[in-house]
């Protein structure tokens, strides 16, 4: 993003404005929803500032959306909603409609970005924080993973070749939810790996649930040959670091597997999948987020 723009008052309002409608939107009805979601629209298409800046480029939409914490996915879909129709009334089904029902139904299709191809090489530890996808609603809006990122079935994960990426002897730290723990069961075994053992991130604050308030996340660990740590030191197997964005993983967990798994100073031994951010020069990455 240009430093200048970021610096400027109008994007700095814009921001604001758009963090503020989406708080009032996603602890409110269903239709408070569709409402929020319809004035963020209105504000980002309106916002003569924003217009020009922007001029029609992926890049500057992404920017907005990482700045209000938002998926692109959802900030297109609020703009095509204001697009699609400017006047409220004019929503199909009226205030009944859901907002997953309007983005499926009757908005244009939004595009991924597509993923990069694998990286050729072996790999000893292979770090992996899935886009699961989860089918869910929850509150409407709130917590359901397809508002952040574009997220895969169980199918497609499992026909990922991670097989081929992993060493004869090596580690798989992946990240699971409980809803989908059995699940994970399948991803181990179709990417080679024997399931071991855990930790449990205790993210301090809660998010909703359809049986329980949840605040944890597991990270499951996977063998595939003999791989036992190179630092015999045992670490507590529950971490408590208060969570921060949606799917956003604490860095320490990272340094964790580092000082279990020692680098090697000669090469690259380890590779992170489905990154969404920057990563340490001794880790190779994949992911759309990058």
């Amino acid at each position: 993003m240009d430093k200048i723009v970021k610096r400027e008052e109008w994007y700095k309002a814009l921001i604001d404005e758009c963090k503020s409608i989406i708080t009032e939107a996603i602890f409110n009805s269903r239709w408070a929803l569709v409402e929020g979601y319809h004035d963020l629209g209105e504000r980002v298409r309106t916002d003569l500032h924003f217009k020009e800046y922007a001029k029609g480029t992926k890049t500057s939409v992404q920017d907005l959306a990482r700045n209000i914490d938002i998926s692109e996915r959802t900030l297109y879909y609020a703009v095509q909603f204001y697009d699609t129709y400017p006047d409220l009334s004019q929503v199909p089904e009226g205030k009944n409609i859901t907002w997953n029902k309007l983005i499926t139904k009757y908005l244009p299709a939004h595009k991924e970005k597509d993923s990069p191809p694998l990286p050729p090489g072996k790999y000893r530890v292979i770090y992996a924080d899935p886009p699961w996808r989860y089918g869910d609603k929850l509150v409407e809006g709130y917590g359901a993973a397809e508002h952040h990122y574009p997220t895969m079935s169980i199918e497609e994960l499992c026909e990922l070749p991670i097989k081929d990426m992993a060493g004869d002897d090596a580690v798989l730290f992946l990240w699971v939810t409980s809803p989908v723990l059995e699940m994970s069961l399948m991803i181990i075994e179709a990417w080679g790996f024997e399931y071991r053992a855990s930790f449990i991130w205790d993210k301090v604050k809660h998010n909703y649930g359809h049986y329980n308030s949840v605040r944890h996340e597991f990270l499951l660990i996977c063998i595939k040959g003999s791989c036992l740590p190179d630092n015999k030191e045992l670490h507590d197997s529950v971490i408590s670091i208060e969570r921060t964005e949606h799917s956003q993983k604490p860095e320490y967990f990272r340094s964790l597997i580092d000082e279990m798994y020692i680098p090697p100073k000669t090469r690259d031994d380890r590779i992170e999948l489905f990154v969404r951010g920057e990563l340490p020069k001794h880790w190779d990455s994949w992911g759309n987020e990058i």
